[in-house]
């Protein structure tokens, strides 16, 4: 086989924000630059600067070229202004962009510094569709376990919609006054607004990390939440796939029961668990009725021991998940998550 140096193509772009010099703001793309000498002899190649992947203004307005590129002298990635002059940097031999630590105000630039945002998909363009499966059973049938272990033993993403909610309502969002007043007066939040939280959060991610698989914990529970997901989605976008979490009550009731010994939850009681299980077959189990029918629902019996339950999770996301990942050993907290260990101290 001819083996090849050539660098893999750059096909990540860059988005900055938020700095003192708004002509710094705006989208990064790929570089497109002709092979060139850089500070430290070396010869760049398209998308490319000393080695590193390297952008320049979207619009094209930058007397530099790239615009966003790395340094070997210095060590360090850097922005330059619309006149070529370098206004921020940040030290580091980081393969990319750095988005996880603050950039520095170099000689040109005026503070604050600004936010970098790294993109998997060009960002002018619509978000690849998401690969997404429905998560449902009732209260103690360990979605979110289940969920958890896919997420840190797959890759899968897991997004639960009352995290979503209570995310939106700490952040002040643009629905979070609604999600207060509802939320306060114990009515369910609008379907259109869980919607479109669980679409915006699956293009973060999938924008973000180049992730697209998901797993939506808890979602639809109802006809109308799913009559929602197609007002949004578009009715002629293929129904998910559905895991239901199938587990008799008794069952349901000893875990449950057993979890409130430490979970501090105050609906984690006999009537309250009555209560959940009554609602989860009034609202929820038509739901899994129509994708039964439909041949999209895939039952699991999870009143067996968690590793078997796994095992048919690791079965039925197997099409859309990485070998590589599927096949890893187990983190130790997953272990924990599968009884193989005893809870740390700190996870107790």
């Amino acid at each position: 086989m001819v083996q090849t140096n050539e660098p893999q193509p750059n096909t990540f772009f860059v988005e900055v924000s938020g700095s003192g010099l708004p002509e710094v703001d705006g989208l990064f793309v790929p570089s497109t630059a002709p092979p060139t000498k850089s500070e430290s002899g070396t010869v760049s190649s398209p998308g490319y600067w000393n080695g590193k992947r390297a952008w320049d203004r979207a619009d094209g307005q930058s007397a530099r070229s790239p615009s966003l590129s790395y340094s070997n002298t210095y060590k360090s990635w850097r922005i330059c202004r619309l006149d070529g002059h370098l206004a921020y940097d940040i030290s580091g031999e980081d393969e990319l962009p750095p988005t996880d630590r603050e950039w520095h105000v170099y000689k040109k630039g005026v503070a604050p510094a600004p936010k970098v945002v790294l993109h998997h998909y060009d960002p002018r363009l619509p978000c690849p569709s998401p690969n997404v499966v429905f998560v449902l059973g009732g209260p103690g049938a360990g979605k979110g376990t289940m969920c958890e272990l896919a997420e840190s033993q797959l890759g899968w993403t897991h997004l639960s919609t009352g995290d979503l909610l209570r995310a939106e309502r700490q952040l002040g969002g643009p629905t979070a006054a609604i999600i207060e007043e509802f939320t306060t007066a114990g009515k369910l939040v609008p379907n259109e607004i869980i919607v479109t939280l669980l679409k915006n959060a699956m293009e973060t991610v999938t924008r973000t990390t180049g992730k697209n698989n998901f797993l939506l914990d808890g979602f639809p529970r109802s006809l109308s939440n799913l009559e929602a997901w197609y007002e949004i989605f578009g009715r002629e976008a293929e129904l998910p796939k559905m895991l239901y979490f199938e587990c008799p009550y008794a069952v349901l009731e000893k875990r449950i029961m057993s979890r409130a010994k430490y979970s501090g939850r105050s609906d984690d009681n006999v009537e309250s668990v009555k209560l959940r299980f009554d609602t989860f077959k009034a609202e929820t189990l038509p739901t899994v009725e129509l994708f039964k029918s439909k041949g999209k629902c895939v039952e699991v019996d999870t009143s067996q021991d968690r590793q078997a339950v796994f095992a048919l999770v690791i079965r039925n996301l197997a099409e859309y998940t990485d070998t590589q990942l599927a096949t890893k050993p187990l983190t130790e907290r997953a272990e924990m998550l599968l009884g193989l260990r005893p809870y740390s101290a700190e996870e107790a």
